[in-house]
């Protein structure tokens, strides 16, 4: 029987979501000890988009397990996560009861929320890194962006570049400097499948290959920037960053890229 792409990526984000994050971050114990060290550092660069978040209501979509939230919590936002696996709202409930924070952690498609919260009362919607790729068309995903924003509301998107997901792999390297191909094809609109993006934090024994795969559609700079732009909200800032993780690998190939828009 044929499953349909939504239906395979959110079993897979339900079969060891949890143990994979205690395997990568460490207990929820573990974990909020060092979120609540550095609350900043686990935010990221997309901090000094966000202008200050205390008493901000801001809904992280596709949250995940947590992290970024609970960092949020600790600064002073109001923040909810909608995201649709269990297990991924597990640890990152049992994340913010650690830290001694409060989060909102609602277990739906992010297309199909809950009325309520499309009342346009957040302050900021924060999206970050492998999650547009779970979509197969983004101007649903901006519409609901555009509804839970209030005017004058930001949007905070950081995403892998496409140019490394779609048309550039690097392998080996040479005197530190990684080796880049052009392998892929930009333009490709057909959707993959792969490892789901936890699966190198879940020990071998305990995989299950049929299960945690997912289908992913890549987009381009300009797709993505067509969506956002087409649902009412203004870009302010289109930034492409290269490997911030090293002076030398990687050099010259923007590996991240963040969009701030706002709603008019």
């Amino acid at each position: 029987m044929k499953v349909e792409p939504f239906q395979q990526n959110k079993s897979a984000w339900n079969t060891g979501a949890y143990q994979a994050w205690v395997n990568r971050f460490g207990t929820p114990n573990e974990a909020a000890q060092k979120i609540i060290d550095d609350p900043i550092k686990r935010i990221g660069n997309a901090f000094e988009h966000m202008d200050g978040v205390k008493d901000k209501k801001i809904i992280n979509l596709l949250g995940s397990n947590g992290n970024k939230a609970v960092a949020l919590a600790l600064l002073g936002a109001e923040v909810t996560i909608a995201d649709f696996s269990v297990e991924n709202e597990t640890y990152a409930l049992e994340l913010a009861d650690a830290a001694e924070v409060k989060i909102d952690y609602i277990v739906s498609d992010v297309l199909s929320l809950p009325m309520e919260k499309l009342s346009g009362e957040f302050d900021i919607v924060f999206m970050e890194f492998g999650i547009l790729h779970y979509f197969e068309d983004l101007h649903p995903l901006f519409n609901v962006v555009s509804e839970l924003l209030t005017q004058g509301g930001r949007l905070i998107l950081q995403d892998f570049h496409p140019i490394s997901t779609k048309l550039i792999s690097s392998k080996g390297t040479t005197a530190n400097i990684r080796k880049h191909k052009v392998t892929g094809d930009y333009f490709d609109t057909s959707l993959e499948e792969k490892e789901i993006s936890f699966s190198k934090f879940t020990s071998y024994e305990n995989k299950e290959p049929d299960v945690q795969k997912v289908r992913l559609r890549k987009w381009t700079i300009g797709e993505i920037v067509t969506a956002v732009a087409s649902e009412g909200l203004f870009i302010k800032i289109l930034e492409e960053l290269p490997n911030l993780s090293s002076e030398v690998f990687d050099k010259g190939i923007p590996k991240t890229f963040t969009i701030v828009a706002e709603k008019m």
